[in-house]
């Protein structure tokens, strides 16, 4: 009911709140009517039905109403409704900030970070990677339609650093050109969440951008803009978007905390629900008020922790406060991935699960037979049972707040909190009650818990733990299984159960290794909470005492990342799952099923007992082996993939270029990585790559270089050869930076090079040479491009890969003589409209194959280059279509092979 209220558009509140009216006034009836045995019994479950629906409406259209009237949702509010019109300009008029001269100049005023489409500077996006192809042969550089024109404003207007399309600023951005101009405003706010850095993702040549994000409540505004207009009471939920040069002054603020600033309003991004609006920051705050005491405190104590942990490793300095308080703002991004991967993420943050851990060493283990009785240290200490409670409250009060209410830490103390109670008033503690009340209370407190993907899974994890585990546990110990191991895998495979189709709608995908990982884990847990927890109520009495405590917290939470590691190493650890509902539905199903078949098949009553179970034990063991080890040779026989005798394979890793050229069964030359170190990783693992003896970078963007840490993950790299100019330097020193962590030494790529790897494999370097320079700007006319043959004498292969060649590379690269023509041909730069139609037409190849990712903002591959391949005879084919792609064969017998992927778009 809650979820659905949210959704209705607020013009439809007024009849909602008629509509709960009337239903309490129909509860209130029915618990009045003294009617018939039968329906006495029915009255009171339908007016209780009645009142939670009524409730549900009516404190969601209160809550929500502050989203909807003040000035600032009345600002943003026509940037969600007004249709931007494309300008008329015609094709070959410039686009808005573009002379027709083709000069790259900004749109509007110049300022700070902005994008712009003038090459390659650091942090800026190149007009070729941030406008769409529209498939008209523009010059680089400049758009060759109005609805180019149209597109490129969205991703370069704004103050901050370049838009990354798909990313939280992006919606904001594109609201801007659906609308009205964000507005600038100065604002009083007060904190309401931590301050959260966050990176984007990877888009085309630009890397992540790092920002920093917090919620607020606004409670005045005024409009520098207008100065005849007084400023605003207001209180207004909305979410505080930091950019990177700002970060510094905005980090350390507490929640409580009230400051004043000047900020750009926009249209809230998909995620935020409970927003009114996005602000993004246009400088440092003005401190109005501090933080109020307990806020201070529990701030002061958070970095404790921070610094008692200071001198551990990597892994363990940012898993371990993220693990006690919820502080995960130094846990490595890869850590955080192997927790996802094997679904510990639970434990990167702070749950209901550390709560429980404190209250059981307070009140000891709940049993059955608890009749108010209180063990644990209460009971060691004599203390009384109200006392018991009263020490439980105080103790989950201040749990939350040094943690934040993060959904999961709400969801547990208010199980936790009616349980006290329960103790207090000499009841006994049951588990399923409290949990529904605990639920039905903070839905109506808070109705946008309805919508967390967290409070559900935390909600759904103890609903499996108290209805399921029990009944599993008492299974597995009728056959035989030591009661503490029993009692461990029924509650994790419990909660496992009913978490896992939830999961399917956030990534698609289940963990073949998830039950065996938190089982593993499962031990580590406690000692790591209550060691991490003696270690941050010691640090401001005791530093030294709390930096004993935080060595001995690293070894169990040492023995949690390792966990986590390995058990995302193995091959198979992540299943490929249909997406969204249909997904979700279709897992629920597979757990049914395989609860009510797998045990009458174990059942030892059964005729056939003991040799048919062996068997069946043994075959599933194997099968699983197989499954999660994949052994190429069995990977090939069940998939098919790669297919025998493959030449080339160019690997879809998104909106990126990575090939491969293979050397032996498990044995390539690779020619950059993609984007995505995990597709990287998977590519190079599905063909049975382990050893690389040459890994060739054909430039320093993002999306040909950040895969690096994925080609490295479990495989030997002999050297790494690069191209001449090392721009954009932040990227270069990355690339650098692993290879020197891995010991990998660095070559660079010249025209005129031969090399060979083995006796069917062998390139020339045609591009780059000595005269980069102003003719040939950029560093995608620095690409490495390279003609490769592969194969046995007499039926070779010729290969052309070519980088992100623009125009200007390319028709320097023909003046220096036309190559021969090729049977397969890497398209240059994603299939983007910018080509030299000479350069391919020397080429003339027989396939051409173009990288480029599922619904990628820029419109690649162009229609036009498309079509102009297609008149020149050759075949397309495209990773964001066709998924992997193996090339086998020869000259005169070419063939194609593909390996489609699911996509979520």
């Amino acid at each position: 009911m809650t979820s659905a209220v949210l959704s209705v558009d607020p013009v439809h509140h007024p009849p909602l709140v008629v509509t709960a009216v009337v239903a309490t006034g129909a509860a209130l009836f029915l618990l009045r009517q003294r009617a018939a045995d039968g329906t006495r019994r029915i009255a009171p479950s339908t007016a209780a039905v009645l009142l939670s629906a009524a409730a549900a409406t009516l404190t969601t259209v209160l809550h929500t109403a502050d989203l909807h009237r003040g000035p600032i949702p009345d600002l943003v509010r026509p940037s969600l409704t007004v249709q931007a019109t494309a300008p008329s300009t015609p094709p070959t008029e410039a686009r808005a900030g573009v002379p027709s001269g083709g000069t790259a100049t900004p749109a509007g005023p110049a300022v700070p970070g902005t994008a712009v489409a003038s090459g390659d500077a650091p942090g800026t996006a190149a007009a070729s990677d941030t406008a769409p192809d529209t498939g008209a042969g523009a010059a680089p550089g400049t758009a060759a339609s109005p609805k180019a024109a149209a597109t490129a404003a969205v991703t370069a207007v704004g103050p901050g650093p370049p838009t990354i399309p798909g990313s939280p600023e992006s919606s904001a951005h594109t609201a801007e050109a659906k609308g009205t101009s964000p507005v600038e405003l100065s604002v009083d706010l007060t904190v309401a969440g931590d301050p959260t850095p966050r990176t984007g993702r990877v888009h085309g040549t630009t890397p992540g951008q790092a920002v920093l994000t917090f919620d607020a409540v606004v409670d005045r505004v005024r409009f520098p803009m207008d100065p005849g207009r007084s400023a605003v009471a207001v209180h207004t939920p909305v979410t505080v978007l930091v950019r990177a040069q700002d970060i510094a002054a905005w980090r350390g603020l507490v929640p409580s905390t009230r400051v004043a600033a000047g900020v750009r309003a926009t249209a809230p991004g998909e995620r935020d629900h409970d927003s009114a609006a996005r602000l993004v920051a246009l400088g440092p705050p003005r401190l109005l008020a501090p933080p109020g005491r307990s806020q201070q405190l529990a701030a002061e104590l958070r970095a404790g922790l921070r610094e008692a942990t200071d001198h551990l490793s990597p892994d363990i300095r940012g898993l371990l406060p993220g693990l006690v308080v919820g502080d995960t703002s130094r846990l490595p991004d890869d850590l955080r991935e192997v927790f996802r991967a094997t679904d510990l993420g639970h434990l990167t943050a702070v749950s209901g699960g550390n709560l429980a851990i404190l209250l059981t060493v307070l009140l000891g283990a709940s049993r059955k037979e608890d009749m108010g009785s209180r063990g644990g240290l209460a009971g060691l200490l004599g203390l009384s049972i109200r006392t018991t409670a009263l020490v439980g409250t105080g103790l989950t009060l201040a749990f939350v707040t040094v943690c934040r209410p993060e959904p999961s830490v709400l969801r547990a103390a208010a199980t936790g909190l009616l349980g006290l109670l329960a103790l207090a008033t000499g009841r006994p503690r049951q588990g399923v009650p409290a949990l529904a009340g605990a639920v039905l209370l903070l839905v109506l407190l808070d109705p946008y818990l309805a919508r967390s993907y967290g409070f559900l899974l935390s909600t759904l994890a103890t609903a499996g733990l108290l209805t399921l585990g029990p009944r599993w546990t008492e299974a597995l110990c009728r056959r035989g299984w030591p009661t503490v191991l029993a009692t461990a895998t029924g509650a994790t495979a419990a909660a496992q159960a009913l978490c896992a189709p939830v999961t399917i709608l956030l990534a698609p995908r289940v963990s073949l290794v998830a039950v065996p990982c938190n089982l593993l884990a499962e031990a580590a847990v406690a000692p790591a909470t209550l060691l991490g927890f003696a270690a941050l109520a010691a640090e401001p009495f005791a530093p030294g005492a709390a930096r004993v405590l935080a060595d001995l917290a690293a070894v169990p939470t040492g023995w949690l990342a390792a966990v986590a590691r390995q058990g995302a190493a193995v091959p198979g650890a992540l299943l490929d799952w249909p997406d969204g509902l249909t997904g979700a539905l279709l897992l629920a199903v597979t757990t049914v099923a395989l609860c009510w078949g797998v045990p009458p098949l174990l059942s030892a009553r059964r005729a056939a007992s003991r040799r048919v179970r062996t068997a069946l034990a043994a075959g599933v063991v194997l099968a699983l082996a197989a499954v999660l080890l994949r052994p190429p040779a069995v990977t090939r026989i069940a998939t098919g993939w790669p297919p025998a005798g493959w030449r080339l394979a160019m690997c879809d890793v998104g909106q990126g270029d990575m090939a491969v050229l293979p050397l032996a069964s498990d044995t390539a030359v690779v020619v950059d990585t993609g984007p995505d170190p995990a597709a990287a990783d998977n590519c190079l693992r599905d063909l049975g790559i382990s050893r690389i003896p040459l890994l060739i970078l054909t430039h320093f963007h993002a999306d040909h270089v950040e895969g690096v840490p994925g080609v490295l993950h479990g495989r030997t790299v002999a050297a790494l050869q690069v191209t001449l100019l090392g721009t954009p330097p932040g990227e270069q020193a990355r690339v650098l930076g692993w290879a020197s962590a891995a010991g990998i030494p660095l070559l660079q790529a010249r025209r005129g090079e031969h090399r060979a790897a083995g006796p069917d494999l062998a390139w020339d370097v045609l591009w780059p040479d000595d005269s980069l320079g102003p003719s040939t700007p950029g560093a995608n006319n620095a690409s490495v491009a390279l003609l490769a043959t592969v194969g046995p004498p007499g039926d070779q292969l010729r290969l052309a890969l070519l980088g992100d060649l623009e125009p200007p590379a390319q028709a320097a690269l023909m003046q220096r003589g036309p190559p021969d023509r090729v049977d397969v041909l890497k398209v240059a730069h994603h299939g983007s409209a910018n080509q030299d139609w000479d350069l391919t037409g020397a080429l003339h190849p027989t396939l051409a194959l173009i990288s480029c990712g599922h619904d990628n903002p820029y419109g690649h591959p162009a229609p036009r280059t498309v079509d102009r391949l297609s008149a020149l005879g050759a075949t397309v084919l495209r990773t964001d279509r066709a998924g992997d792609i193996a090339v086998l064969g020869g000259h005169r017998h070419l063939r194609m092979a593909t390996h489609p992927h699911h996509h979520r778009s």
